[in-house]
C-alpha cells in the first residue's frame, strides 16, 4: 500500500490539501514520495513542496525544479507540471526557511490553482526520533493534515545524541534516563505528549502518526502494538517502511450490533436468549470489545429497555432506532450516523449470532490495515459469503442511502469486495426458529 492510499488522499475531496510533516526518521522521504504520488494522481499536474525549517542543499535534487522563493513575482508563474521545491536562500550547505509572507503567498496560490502544498515543518538533523524544542515545530495554522514521523530503527539503542535529536527533552517527556535503551513505550509517550508529537498541531487538522523504518516483521509487529495506544491521540497510525513501500494503516474500527428486530419468526426476542450463561446481545457486545472494536454501538428497537438492561456495565453506546419496523436498513443507517467522525471502518454484527469468534473479527480488521478495501467479508469453505462484514468509511455514504428491509450486502455490487477464506461454517449459522436455538445450544 503506497503512502497516498494509506493516508486516504486518493479518496480526498480537496484538490489542494495543505500537508505538514514533522518529527524524524523519514520526514523528507515521506515528503517527496507523497509529492510524487500526488503528481501522478493528478496526471502530471503541479505539486508544491516547501519548508518552514532548514533542508540539506542536496535534498533540492529530489524535486523536478527548485525555486528560491524570495521573489514573489516568480511565484505567480509556477511550473505547470511536476514537483516544485520552494525554499529560502542556500547558506552553509542548507536551505533557509521561507518567510511567512512567502508561505501565505504559496497558500493562496495553491488554493487558487488547486495545487497540493506540502511543507516540511520540522528539523531533526538526520536522526530517527526527536523531541521538539520550545520554538518547534513551526506548523502553519492553515494545515489540513499533519504527519508526525518517528523511526523505529532506534528501538533498543541508547537515548543519546547519536540516535536522538534533543535527547534531554525526549528524556523529560518519555521518563527514560539518558543512555537507557529506547523502548516502544517511550516513543509512544513522546508522540502522545502535548509537548511532543501533539505540539502545535492546529485543532482543525487531521493528525496521523507515521511509524517508519519498520523494516522487519518484528518491528512491524511492535509498531502495530504501538498503534493501538496512539489511536487515542491520532486519527490514524501508519506502520511500515517507506524504503520498502510497505505500509499498514491503523484506524478506529467500530462495532455496530444490530439488535432492533422484533424476532417475529422466533416468537420472542432472540437478543435475550441465553448463550453460555449470557444473553445473546451481551455475548456479541463482549466479543466486539474483546476484539478491540471501538466504539461498540448497539442499535435497539423492539424490547429496547430489556435489551439495554442486559448490557449494564459494558462500555458500549446505545442507539435507539424508532423506525426499526421499517426494516434493517434503518438500523444500519442509525448505527453509521452514531459513529465519531474519525472512525475508519465499521463491522456489523448480528445479535442472533453469539457464536461468532473473536478471531474472525480480528482477521477482518487486520486485512483492512493492509489494504483498506471498501468491503471485507468472510468466504466460508470457498463458496458462501458470511457475517460479520467490515465496511470502510468510503462505503458509508452508500450505506446511508439504504431503504427497506435490506442490510449492507445491498451495496456489494458498488464496491470492490475483498474476501477472507474461512473454514468454519459456524459463521453461516443464525437463529430464526426454536429448533435453530436448540442446534446452537448443542454446539456449546
Amino acid at each position: 500500500m503506497n503512502l497516498i492510499h494509506a493516508l486516504r488522499l486518493d479518496r480526498a475531496h480537496s484538490t489542494s490539501p495543505v500537508i505538514s510533516l514533522v518529527g524524524a526518521g523519514g520526514k523528507t522521504t515521506a515528503l517527496f514520495q507523497l509529492a510524487r504520488q500526488l503528481a501522478e494522481q493528478k496526471k502530471g499536474s503541479p505539486v508544491v513542496v516547501t519548508a518552514t525549517t532548514h533542508l540539506g542543499a542536496w535534498q533540492t535534487s529530489l524535486a523536478d525544479q527548485h525555486i528560491i522563493g524570495t521573489d514573489l513575482g516568480v511565484l505567480k508563474n509556477l511550473p505547470s507540471t511536476g514537483v516544485t521545491l520552494i525554499t529560502g536562500e542556500i547558506e552553509n550547505s542548507r536551505t533557509t526557511p521561507i518567510s511567512q509572507t512567502t508561505l501565505f503567498w504559496l497558500r493562496e496560490i495553491s488554493k487558487d490553482q488547486h495545487i497540493p502544498l506540502l511543507i516540511e515543518a520540522d528539523g531533526s538533523r538526520q536522526k530517527s526520533i526527536k523531541a521538539p524544542a520550545e520554538h518547534e515545530p513551526p506548523i502553519p495554522e492553515f494545515t489540513d493534515l499533519v504527519i508526525v514521523v518517528a523511526g523505529l530503527s532506534t528501538l533498543g539503542k541508547p537515548l543519546n545524541d547519536e540516535h536522538v535529536h534533543r535527547p534531554e527533552i525526549f528524556s523529560q517527556l518519555s521518563g527514560l534516563q539518558i543512555d537507557q535503551p529506547i523502548t516502544a513505550e517511550a516513543i509512544t509517550r513522546v508522540l502522545a505528549h502535548p509537548q511532543g508529537g501533539q505540539k502545535n498541531i492546529p485543532p482543525t487538522a487531521r493528525r496521523v502518526a507515521l511509524l517508519n523504518q519498520a523494516d522487519t516483521p518484528e518491528l512491524q509487529s511492535i509498531g502495530g502494538g504501538m498503534a493501538r495506544g496512539l489511536l487515542a491521540h491520532f486519527d490514524a497510525v501508519l506502520v511500515g517502511s517507506l524504503q520498502q513501500s510497505k505500509l499498514q494503516t491503523f484506524e478506529q474500527c467500530a462495532g455496530i450490533i444490530l439488535a432492533a428486530g422484533k424476532s417475529s419468526r422466533y416468537g420472542s426476542p432472540k437478543q435475550l436468549l441465553d448463550w453460555k450463561g449470557k444473553p445473546f446481545v451481551r455475548q456479541v457486545a463482549e466479543t466486539a470489545l474483546q476484539a478491540r472494536l471501538w466504539p461498540v454501538v448497539v442499535v435497539t428497537g423492539s424490547h429496547a429497555a430489556e435489551i439495554e438492561s442486559t448490557l449494564s456495565g459494558l462500555p458500549v453506546s446505545i442507539v435507539n432506532n424508532a423506525d426499526y419496523q421499517q426494516g434493517q436498513s434503518t438500523s444500519v443507517r442509525a448505527g453509521i450516523r452514531s459513529l465519531p467522525q474519525g472512525a475508519g471502518s465499521a463491522i456489523f454484527l448480528l445479535a442472533d449470532q453469539p457464536q461468532i469468534p473473536v478471531e474472525i473479527i480480528r482477521a477482518l480488521t487486520e486485512s483492512h490495515t493492509r489494504g483498506m478495501h471498501p468491503i471485507i467479508a468472510p468466504l466460508v469453505l470457498g463458496e458462501r459469503r458470511a457475517n460479520p462484514v467490515l465496511f470502510d468509511r468510503a462505503a458509508f455514504p452508500d450505506l446511508l442511502q439504504l431503504t427497506g428491509d435490506v442490510g449492507g450486502r445491498a451495496i456489494f455490487d458498488r464496491h470492490r469486495v475483498e474476501y477472507i477464506p474461512w473454514h468454519d461454517d459456524i459463521l453461516l449459522f443464525d437463529v430464526d426458529k426454536p429448533e435453530d436455538y436448540q442446534r446452537l445450544k448443542d454446539m456449546e
